[in-house]
């Protein structure tokens, strides 16, 4: 169940497609073999309140997160990472070109002891993924 939860500064909402980045980085996890499709789930929320470094309100931030259940080596972990960063900093580089932007991202793992889970989404799931 990979959660990917892109944290940024509000005053990016302009500058970079924030359901576009989703999107990309949806289509990017579902095509790693380490993540389940049907667990995949990525979403964005914006920091109205925040500051940056020297205080300038043009500085923006993208924090990507993403939670992962326990289980997966880290070679597996570490390639995903740069697969997902990979495609968060092409989808965001035109951006970075004009706008200071600092991009991060990290992979944690999700204790399965204590995440109990349930859905139907598999149940749903149409025949292409």
């Amino acid at each position: 169940m990979p959660h990917l939860i892109i944290d940024y500064s509000a005053n990016l909402e302009d500058v970079v497609d924030m359901a576009g980045l989703c999107n990309a980085l949806r289509i990017a996890a579902t095509k790693l073999e380490a993540f389940p499709a049907a667990g995949v789930r990525v979403r964005a929320i914006p920091a109205r309140h925040y500051s940056i470094a020297d205080g300038n309100p043009a500085h923006g931030y993208i924090d990507i997160s993403v939670r992962l259940r326990a289980g997966r080596d880290l070679a597996v972990k570490k390639a995903a990472t740069q697969q997902l960063f990979s495609v968060a900093e092409t989808f965001i580089a035109p951006a970075m070109a004009i706008h200071p932007i600092a991009l991060s991202f990290e992979m944690r793992d999700i204790d399965p002891a204590l995440s109990p889970k349930t859905g139907t989404i598999r149940d749903h799931l149409k025949d292409s993924i």
